[in-house]
């Protein structure tokens, strides 16, 4: 996979660095006047999703008992911009040490990505930091894809955070994770926005679809030829959405997906006549700033579903290659019976229900009586349990 090479440092380096950063630790640690905790997420490269959020209620609440990191891609601007303190660089000297002084270190995705960058080898020379995982969001669309480097990285994790029970039996049954290590406090980001938060009427739509793995090394001949872009190209070209767009004034956001890099020219050298539908890179904007200001979504199986899921946003889900989809990665919910949303298999069936949501003013989502199945806590507590859980488990 593209993102288990193109973040990989050097060999040397890093083994200099980690053996450096290991033995200063063992003479400086002691000295330590309060307890470090790190966080990281996004492969450092934004600051979104669970990880981010939770940094921010940690600084909020425990920076005069703590010292609290932000682990970043030091390619990236978003730590002056978003003016935040404590910030590392990903691979630096500086971030090999912490990581062996931590107290605690939280990451949504991989040890290895978002706190400490090909640390996979080395991971057992740290017995000193608890180390959480609390997910990009909730692990039920896309079955998790374990390699190699990752198995070591998953036995060190002392805790996995759950957004619900739903979410747990995964984790337990699925990954194969001990019970004991299941924490189920809720999903950070949720904290965000307030459950129940559907708009009066749908004019701005968000746009969201997840990448396939089996994209990656695709030449651009291929990619444009492939039922993904061709799927999601119907969907701006189409005359009755283009009525839809035009006769309605609706406006909409389409966020592409971070792996889609090298292919998103082609998106956003689209020709769309009504000019209400713009293209976004990934690093162009902020997601959770575009969940509460959109009114609903339309996505194939993106995470962020969820987010709408919880605050009683309609979401569409295009599930245009549903069969390649589950025979290349699967995914734990039975996407015919399970979907929390409108489910179409075809761009008709798209038109059909924006038009039963938009002409027939139907702004809320008539499966969130489901939503309990699914998620566990409707306040806006959850980073509050994650950090009584976690710090009540290690003086």
């Amino acid at each position: 996979m593209e993102l288990k090479t193109r973040k990989t440092l050097d060999p040397l380096i890093v083994f200099i660095k980690v053996m450096v950063a290991f033995f200063i630790s063992k003479l400086t640690t002691k000295k330590q006047k309060k307890r470090i905790v790190l966080v990281g997420g996004n492969l450092g490269e934004k600051y979104e999703d669970n990880a981010s959020v939770f940094h921010r209620y940690l600084i909020e609440h425990y920076s005069e008992e703590m010292d609290i990191h932000w682990m970043y891609d030091p390619k990236t601007t978003y730590i002056k911009e978003l003016c935040i303190p404590n910030a590392v660089a990903l691979g630096s000297f500086r971030n090999y040490l912490l990581f062996f002084k931590a107290d605690y270190s939280i990451h949504g995705h991989s040890i290895a990505y978002d706190v400490a960058p090909s640390i996979d080898k080395y991971i057992f020379l740290n017995k000193r930091t608890m180390m959480i995982h609390i997910s990009h969001g909730i692990e039920c669309f896309k079955k998790i894809l374990i390699q190699k480097e990752d198995i070591p990285l998953l036995a060190r994790c002392n805790y996995f955070n759950c957004a619900s029970q739903y979410e747990k039996n995964i984790k337990l049954h699925e990954w194969g994770i001990p019970e004991e290590k299941l924490l189920v406090t809720g999903m950070a980001r949720f904290d965000r926005f307030g459950p129940n938060r559907p708009s009066k009427e749908v004019k701005h739509i968000l746009v969201m679809f997840t990448w396939r793995e089996w994209l990656f090394e695709l030449s651009e001949e291929e990619f444009l030829n492939s039922n993904y872009f061709r799927s999601t190209l119907e969907i701006f070209q189409n005359k009755r959405m283009e009525e839809l767009i035009s006769s309605y004034d609706l406006h909409l956001k389409v966020l592409l997906h971070p792996f889609m890099k090298k292919f998103e020219h082609h998106f956003k050298e689209m020709d769309i006549s009504s000019g209400k539908v713009e293209f976004y890179s990934f690093d162009e904007i902020s997601i959770g700033d575009e969940i509460i200001e959109a009114d609903m979504l339309l996505t194939d199986y993106s995470s962020i579903s969820w987010d709408f899921l919880y605050m009683n946003k309609p979401i569409i889900f295009f599930t245009f290659d549903q069969e390649e989809f589950l025979k290349m990665r699967g995914s734990y919910l039975d996407l015919d019976k399970d979907l929390y949303g409108y489910k179409a298999n075809t761009i008709e069936e798209v038109n059909e229900y924006m038009s039963h949501i938009i002409i027939y003013g139907n702004p809320v989502n008539p499966f969130y009586k489901n939503a309990s199945d699914y998620i566990e806590f409707f306040d806006k507590n959850n980073c509050e349990r994650l950090s009584m859980e976690i710090f009540r488990r290690k003086s």
